[in-house]
Formats: C-alpha cells, structure tokens, sequence
C-alpha cells in the first residue's frame, strides 16, 4: 500500500511512537502510510494541568524514538508522539486498575459533563536540516448520559474500560451513554487527525 501522492508527497517517512491500536485505525483512516516504533520509556509527569501534561508525555515518547533515530543517523522522517486524558472537574483521570476502579470512574462520569485532552508531539527530522519538535494539544467536551448501576456494572463487566482513560470508549459500547461532544470525535478516540494533518502540511512545506 502506498501513500496518495497528492497528499503526502515530500513529508517524508511517518513514524507512530505508540502501539495504540486505535490511533493506527486513525491514521490508516486518513491514507497514511506509517511506520509503528512504541516508545518503551518510563512516563515522568512534572506538569499538573491535563493540557500540560498531554503535551510533556507525547513530547517525551516523541524525543525517544527521534533521538534514537538521530543516532542511527536516520533522515528525512516525522515521529508522532501521543497521549490522552479524561479530566473531570480539573483532576485527571487515568486508566483504571481494575473493574471496582472502572465503575468508581464512570459513576463520576455519568450524566456529567468532561473534557478529553490529546496531545501530540512532531519531531521532525528534514533532509540536510536540523531536527525540531513541538507539541499542541485538541480539547474536546463530552457529555454523558446518566448511567443506573446495572448499567454501569454490565459495561464495566465487559472488559472494554480497562485499558481506556476515563473507563471508556466513545467508538465502543459506551456510545449508547454519549449525550453529545463538542469538538473533534477522533481526539476522544485518541488522535486528532484532522488537526494532524494540518500541522504536518506546515511543517513540511505543503501549506497550499
């Protein structure tokens, strides 16, 4: 499979720091053609606002695998690092440990209204140039419908929440308590794509 050359000509190798099954979808989704290197490094949080945080790991997963590839002497590429929180009411909210945390999670969550934050790190790697990163990150508010406790036990017993921030997925079973989002769908799922694309295009020179 090949990129479509409309699109992606002269932006160079694409390389996805992460092993997220669903920010592969993602990406397959708009045509890229991508290169899978996750990054094993031990997460080291030093900020506390979710956008901060979102933005210093997806930097820190982003600097791995492009520093490794600098000393390979690698050229021509774009590391793409990621990462994604639930926030409800300021405080992050993480992956749960197991089903009794799961369902202490979507309690809160449930008939409310949080926010889900991703950030995404480019370490950008040009052909006889420098390498250089950044970081921005998409919000996006969603809002729940309320949840009776057999529900939230029945979803909970499904083992779907269990590697999810928050306790859920928006594109699984927990789309039967989805009120309403206001911002990007594919940032809840975990990669905002369309926002993505348009900053590869800047950084690569293809702005039209």
């Amino acid at each position: 499979m090949s990129r479509d050359g409309r699109l992606w000509k002269g932006m160079g190798r694409l390389i996805l720091a992460s092993a997220s099954p669903r920010r592969k979808e993602l990406l397959a989704q708009i045509g890229a053609v991508y290169e899978v290197m996750p990054s094993r490094m031990e997460e080291k949080i030093k900020k506390e606002r979710p956008e901060d945080v979102v933005c210093e790991l997806s930097l820190q997963k982003a600097l791995d695998i492009g520093l490794m590839l600098e000393r390979q002497k690698e050229d021509g590429y774009t590391v793409i690092g990621a990462d994604t929180v639930v926030a409800f009411r300021g405080n992050i909210m993480g992956k749960p440990k197991d089903e009794e945390e799961a369902r202490r999670m979507l309690g809160m969550l449930q008939g409310k209204t949080h926010q889900v934050y991703t950030g995404v790190a480019l370490y950008v790697k040009r052909e006889g140039h420098p390498a250089k990163s950044r970081t921005f990150y998409e919000k996006t508010e969603v809002s729940m419908y309320p949840m009776s406790s057999e529900e939230i036990e029945a979803y909970a017993a499904t083992g779907e929440p269990m590697d999810k921030a928050g306790a859920y997925a928006i594109q699984g079973r927990c789309a039967a308590y989805i009120r309403r989002i206001c911002g990007d769908y594919n940032n809840v799922v975990g990669l905002p794509v369309g926002r993505l694309y348009q900053e590869l295009k800047r950084e690569w020179g293809q702005e039209g």
